[in-house]
């Protein structure tokens, strides 16, 4: 593959990378503008970057911050376009990614790094939780700067469901019970539905630890698309069709046409609520095997002509002023990567009782249910096969 240069100076040598204090790099960062590129689909993240993320970087470090739109594959084509270019400069300074993206960037040495042992509110963090130190089984290393931390959920109306199915063996015999009433989406959510069953086949995370397995890959998931095409027949619209993305899922379950849905974000469901979207009877849970558990990242193009202001906009995300209010389900709903027990006392007991939290489940009860994320390549197995071998027939 490409290796992504820095084209004219390596990492190291570039502002705002390695050999400059804290203290330089604020300095260094005070009047740039730092162009951040993330998903934007999502109003109130939107208002929270507006409202306070933008103000809060100018005033404790005199960046500016301005927001684009991309995410994915979007970002590394355009780094790759870069590069083949021979453009010096980035026109990115900071990207928020996920798994598959990071995995992409660092195959392609397109990041900056290490960086995020240098940033003072890092302290704050336990990189040895595998939930944040791994990013879809590849160490972190540096290379991100976790900005926050979800769980899988299943939200179900309690109005109209009085006992929810909580194992797989439940759940085929609730949908064939209730025809019509249950669907996933065939996105991002619904695939990371289909990891959770794809371990429970397997008899626990355990058994797909590491990387792909070709053959653990074809064992599992023939017994995955067996059970999904024994009940499709049950499932919304006779599963002859599914939701394109979650939105279509909460659309679906908030007009009453199905009894469930889900979020990757186990306190969106008081989010939802809050805005109106779902009902006050929805009530958020995870299955008896468990769900997977994921942080999400911001990432430095290695190449960035604002690296010394990217990282102080790093360093205000993941300041406990910055994550609390992140945390508000009014606000955000998102969880937090900063370890309660590291933080000062004052901050530990505002984030361990973020108010507005009713509906969803408190985190330290599902703990013990989360699943870390596999290898990428069974995200990528799991989406191409499941419309060959669910979708399409």
């Amino acid at each position: 593959m490409l290796a992504l240069a820095s084209c004219g100076k390596k990492a190291s040598e570039r502002p705002g990378a390695a050999g400059l204090s804290w203290d330089q790099v604020v300095a260094q960062a005070r009047g740039q503008t730092v162009t951040l590129v993330m998903w934007q689909g999502d109003p109130l993240i939107n208002k929270y970057m507006q409202s306070f993320v933008v103000p809060g970087v100018e005033k404790e470090y005199g960046v500016t911050l301005k927001i684009a739109s991309g995410q994915g594959n979007d970002l590394v084509s355009t780094l790759m376009t870069e590069h083949e270019a021979g453009k010096a400069e980035s026109a990115y300074d900071l990207m928020w990614i996920n798994g598959e993206t990071f995995y992409q960037l660092r195959q392609l040495d397109g990041l900056l790094g290490p960086f995020t042992d240098r940033l003072p509110n890092s302290k704050f963090i336990d990189f040895q939780n595998p939930f944040i130190g791994y990013d879809f089984r590849q160490q972190v290393n540096g290379y991100e700067c976790p900005w926050g931390n979800v769980q899988l959920t299943i939200i179900y109306d309690s109005a109209r469901v009085q006992d929810p199915p909580r194992t797989r063996e439940q759940l085929a015999a609730w949908v064939k019970a209730h025809p019509g009433r249950f669907t996933l989406d065939s996105s991002f959510t619904g695939l990371t539905f289909l990891k959770c069953l794809l371990y429970d086949f397997a008899g626990g995370a355990k058994e797909l630890e590491g990387s792909f397995d070709e053959s653990k890959y074809d064992k599992y998931s023939a017994q995955l698309w067996a059970y999904l095409n024994g009940i499709k027949q049950y499932f919304w619209k006779a599963g002859k069709t599914f939701p394109e993305g979650v939105a279509q899922l909460h659309q679906l379950y908030a007009s009453g046409e199905i009894d469930f849905t889900m979020s990757n974000n186990d306190g969106e469901v008081d989010s939802k609520i809050l805005q109106g979207i779902l009902p006050e009877t929805s009530r958020a849970y995870v299955l008896d095997a468990g769900t997977i558990q994921n942080s999400h990242y911001m990432g430095i193009p290695k190449n960035s002509a604002h690296a010394a202001a990217a990282m102080t906009v790093c360093n205000f995300l993941i300041s406990p002023e910055a994550q609390y209010e992140k945390a508000r389900p009014s606000v955000w709903g998102d969880g937090t990567v900063l370890a309660i027990d590291k933080l000062p006392p004052a901050w530990q007991e505002r984030l361990r009782h973020i108010p507005q939290r009713t509906h969803a489940p408190q985190r330290a009860e599902i703990q013990a249910k989360a699943l870390p994320e596999p290898a990428s390549k069974y995200m990528i197995r799991l989406n191409e096969d499941f419309r060959k071998q669910v979708l399409e027939k």
